[in-house]
């Protein structure tokens, strides 16, 4: 049984000087926003740019707001639950209103979007992480709600691709902060786990030293970046169990994540030769490699 948080009932219900949702919403080009790929059909990519935008709203809270961040967090919680019971409620933002109406149209509910809003209120005073299960912890509500509601979008969840989603958006996240190692260290957060800094030998003071990493550090980031790449493959069944253009979606989120990888392993595994981008050429031979094993996994089954 999981133990969830107390429902946000003492927050503000208003959420002030915010960008307003066409420039959040414009951005989704920008940063490359896969999940609403054209491979999809239209009215799962109207669903997924509408979950988008309160991703979007919740990270902008979480990472650049000037206000109280706490409390306007608090306050996206209390309007998700308000639009959950109301759909008409008054008041609303519409970028929560949108994400609330997308998830109940999908027959999801409402946990995915406030574990995004509980991940952000951590990052607000974590900015270190003990161990790996610690770090896994914060991605189960940074990144697999992502994932579930990504299937809920698809009418594709079930509690085996449900399981098989949340080690796949792990492994990306997991990948994303193994590429910003040093960006984050600079901005204060660190997400390699402290007891891997100490088992390998690593101060973290060397996250903001110049280049290049030494041999530890380099050790270190090579045994992260595996760790990653299991938590992909263990998801890769999800490729297989779908059909389609949502099969081939997916697959392009593990190959996206395995290329990133890919890029960490052709600097030699150095997090201060600044952040390695993969190419799209070995994305696209990893989502080919993915989309034929599938298709002979499918044909064995």
């Amino acid at each position: 049984m999981t133990t969830r948080s107390p429902p946000y009932t003492s927050a503000c219900d208003t959420v002030p000087a915010l960008p307003s949702a066409a420039e959040i919403l414009a951005r989704a080009a920008g940063e490359n926003f896969r999940v609403a790929s054209r491979l999809l059909p239209a009215a799962t990519r109207e669903h997924l740019l509408a979950l988008y935008g309160y991703a979007r709203l919740v990270d902008q809270l979480g990472d650049a707001y000037t206000g109280d961040r706490l409390a306007a967090l608090e306050g996206v919680a209390t309007q998700v639950e308000r639009a959950w019971a109301d759909p008409g409620a008054a008041g609303l933002n519409p970028l929560v209103a949108r994400a609330v109406g997308a998830a109940r149209r999908v027959r999801g509910d409402a946990e995915p979007l406030l574990d995004l809003v509980r991940a952000n209120v951590a990052d607000q005073t974590v900015h270190r992480y003990e161990t790996f299960a610690d770090l896994l912890g914060y991605c189960r509500l940074s990144a697999n709600p992502v994932g579930r509601l990504v299937l809920d979008a698809l009418g594709a969840a079930t509690p085996e691709r449900q399981a098989w989603s949340d080690s796949i958006c792990s492994g990306l996240q997991l990948a994303e902060h193994w590429q910003d190692v040093a960006e984050d260290a600079a901005a204060g957060r660190v997400y390699l786990p402290a007891e891997d800094l100490r088992r390998f030998g690593v101060d973290e003071s060397e996250l903001t030293a110049a280049p290049p990493a030494s041999r530890e550090l380099r050790a270190l980031m090579a045994f992260e970046v595996a760790r990653a790449r299991r938590l992909l493959d263990e998801g890769v069944p999800l490729v297989a169990s779908l059909a389609g253009r949502p099969r081939v979606a997916v697959a392009g989120f593990v190959a996206g994540g395995h290329g990133a990888l890919d890029a960490i392993a052709a600097r030699g595994f150095d997090p201060l030769a600044g952040a390695p981008r993969p190419s799209r050429r070995r994305v696209a031979v990893r989502m080919g490699s993915l989309l034929r094993s599938s298709l002979a996994r499918r044909g064995a089954a």
